[in-house]
């Protein structure tokens, strides 16, 4: 059957992979900065969207993280941090996101002097503001950078550990992919692992499979985010399928990164075939113009999905997320309960359509 976008909405979700700083609203970014005087290159909605928003003329991973510095310039408050935390949150739960792992690097946070902490709480605020309004459960990721230093890594690894149990979930490395291994921050990951924390990294996005295997064989990573380059490496496909670590996948970042050359070409049909733990995820919606929807028709109009391979994708989603078994089997049977529903009512629509042909 075709897959209508507004049944796809409807559906409960998993969004594993998205940052805070990639994904705030256009209208809250111009508030901010008025608020807090800062001048941004455009001045209404629309230039500034042109400006920000990615489109298939991005050259490489280096430049689409250039519009975080236009993000990042108003996301040095407390209040400004509760408030974007806040509404992610809230953006997610409207399209059905009813489990949302948020990630962000508390130090692009303290150009303004705030303290790491003051930062952790405020993301975890805005986050818990939204739980009591939406039917949505929430975890943070912290990230390090992998340009910069390891000890600014071993600090957030810290912090993380700090945070464990207080709505903190997992461990990350994120930046700049091209000539900063993985293997520099080993420190952060030793700590954090030996403090049974939930470990996903960026790899296989900007560089090959040799970023994945240091991911997987010096960082001990629970999950790889992108994966896309996996594809040119069959023996550590093989092994990456073999011990199910699941792929956080974000189509249309990969294009804008150009991790592939265009969406027909992006390997994702191709691990589902072969049996991969993939989840399809939205990176930054601000950056990228998209939302979790919107991925998921990526996938099913450029690579062919059906209703099946969807349905494996979001179970998929809950199955990896970075939270104990016990939640983990509540959340995902409560999401089987409702698919089963709205896929009732989406039949019974068809045919009742059908016969008013």
């Amino acid at each position: 059957m075709k897959l209508r976008k507004e049944f796809i909405e409807k559906l409960p979700k998993a969004d594993l992979h998205v940052h805070l700083d990639g994904s705030i609203r256009i209208s809250t970014l111009l508030e901010l900065a008025d608020k807090q005087k800062v001048k941004l290159p455009a001045d209404n909605e629309a230039e500034l969207k042109k400006i920000i928003c990615c489109d298939k003329e991005c050259k490489s991973l280096d430049e689409y993280l250039k519009a975080f510095d236009i993000t990042l310039s108003v996301m040095q408050t407390e209040e400004a941090l509760v408030r974007t935390a806040y509404e992610l949150a809230e953006d997610a739960a409207k399209e059905n996101i009813r489990y949302l792992e948020v990630r962000y690097s508390p130090t692009l946070h303290t150009k303004k002097g705030l303290k790491l902490t003051v930062i952790s709480d405020a993301v975890l605020k805005g986050l818990a503001e939204a739980e009591k309004k939406y039917n949505i459960k929430t975890g943070v990721i912290i990230c390090g950078i992998r340009n910069m230093s390891p000890d600014n890594s071993l600090t957030l690894a810290e912090l993380a550990v700090a945070y464990k149990n207080r709505g903190v979930i997992g461990f990350d490395l994120a930046g700049s992919e091209y000539n900063h291994p993985a293997k520099y921050h080993m420190d952060a990951f030793y700590l954090a692992l030996n403090n049974n924390i939930n470990i996903t990294i960026h790899a296989g996005e900007a560089y090959g499979p040799e970023s994945i295997h240091q991911a997987l064989h010096y960082c001990s990573t629970h999950r790889i985010g992108h994966g896309t380059r996996l594809i040119e490496d069959g023996d550590l496909l093989n092994y990456v399928n073999d011990h199910r670590i699941p792929l956080e996948i974000c189509l249309k970042s990969n294009m804008h990164t150009k991790s592939v050359s265009n969406l027909k070409k992006h390997p994702l049909s191709f691990y589902l075939d072969y049996g991969l733990r993939v989840t399809i995820n939205t990176d930054n919606r601000l950056i990228s113009d998209t939302t979790l929807t919107d991925e998921y028709m990526l996938a099913i109009k450029e690579l062919n999905l059906d209703y099946t391979d969807i349905k494996n994708v979001i179970i998929n989603g809950f199955k990896s997320a970075f939270i104990p078994y016990r939640e983990r089997v509540v959340i995902l049977n409560k999401a089987l309960d409702e698919m089963e529903i709205l896929e009732e009512k989406e039949l019974k629509s068809r045919i009742k359509m059908a016969d008013n042909l």
